[in-house]
C-alpha cells in the first residue's frame, strides 16, 4: 500500500512580506491619524490634503531610509561575525569543534554520536563556518541588494497605505463628508490588511484584523480628540 505523501505547511514570511507589513501598517495609521486630527481642528480640506501629502512623502523617505540602514546593519554584522568565525576555525579549531559538539549535545546527541559530523565539518571549512553562523549565532546570510530592496518596498508600501485615508479629502469637497468616507475606507483597509497579514504570520485572520483595526482606530481617535480639545 503506497504511503500518502506528507505535506508540511509552515507559516513563513519573506523579507519582502515583512517590509510590506511595516510600510503598510504605518502608512495606513499615521496619515489617517493626521487627517483625522486636522479634521477635528476644522481646517480647510486643502490643508488636510497638503499636510497629508507632505507627511506621506516625509514618512516614506524616513521609513525607507530606516529599512535601508537596518538591512545594511544586518549585512555588516553578518560579515563581521563570519570573518571572526573564519579566524577562530583556523586559530582555535579545537575550541570551535567543542562548540559544535555542544550544539549537538543541546539536542540530546552525545559527543560520540556527533563525532563523525564534527570531523566532517572540520574537513570542509566553509560548511563549518556556515554551520556555526546558523546554529551558534543564529545568523542567516543576508540577500544581495537586500538594503535597497527593503528601502524601496517599505517606502512604496507606506505611500500606498497613506493614500487610502487621504484620497477622500482629494476627491470630496466637504471636510465632514471626506472624514466620514476616510474613516470608512480606512477601517475596511485596516481589516483587510490585518487579515492578509495573518496569512503570512500564521495568526488567526479575525484576531489579526481586529487588532489592526483597533490600533488604527485608537490612533486616529486620539488625534481627532486632541485636535478638538486644542482647537
Amino acid at each position: 500500500m503506497p504511503l500518502t505523501p506528507h505535506m508540511e505547511k509552515h507559516f513563513t514570511a519573506s523579507d519582502t512580506v515583512r517590509d510590506v507589513v511595516i510600510g503598510m501598517a504605518d502608512g495606513l495609521t499615521v496619515p489617517f491619524a493626521l487627517a483625522a486630527g486636522l479634521s477635528g481642528a476644522s481646517v480647510a480640506t486643502r490643508v488636510v490634503v497638503t499636510a497629508g501629502l507632505a507627511e506621506i512623502s516625509a514618512g516614506a523617505i524616513a521609513m525607507g531610509l530606516g529599512g535601508y540602514l537596518a538591512a545594511r546593519s544586518d549585512a555588516d554584522h553578518y560579515a563581521s561575525e563570519r570573518k571572526l568565525e573564519i579566524q577562530e576555525t583556523r586559530t582555535i579549531p579545537e575550541v570551535e569543534s567543542q562548540e559544535v559538539t555542544d550544539i549537538f549535545l543541546a539536542y540530546g546527541i552525545s559527543a560520540e554520536e556527533s563525532a563523525g559530523v564534527v570531523a566532517a565539518l572540520r574537513r570542509k571549512r566553509k560548511s563549518w563556518v556556515d554551520f556555526m553562523m546558523r546554529n551558534e549565532l543564529g545568523l542567516e546570510k543576508p540577500k544581495p541588494k537586500r538594503a535597497l530592496g527593503s528601502a524601496a518596498t517599505i517606502a512604496v508600501s507606506y505611500v500606498v497605505g497613506g493614500m487610502i485615508p487621504l484620497a477622500p479629502y482629494m476627491l470630496v469637497g466637504s471636510l465632514t463628508n471626506a472624514l466620514r468616507i476616510s474613516i470608512f475606507v480606512t477601517m475596511l483597509a485596516l481589516i483587510a490588511f490585518g487579515a492578509v497579514k495573518a496569512r503570512f504570520t500564521g495568526a488567526k485572520p479575525v484576531q489579526s484584523a481586529l487588532q489592526t483595526l483597533v490600533v488604527g482606530g485608537l490612533a486616529a481617535g486620539a488625534a481627532f480628540l486632541i485636535a478638538r480639545l486644542i482647537g
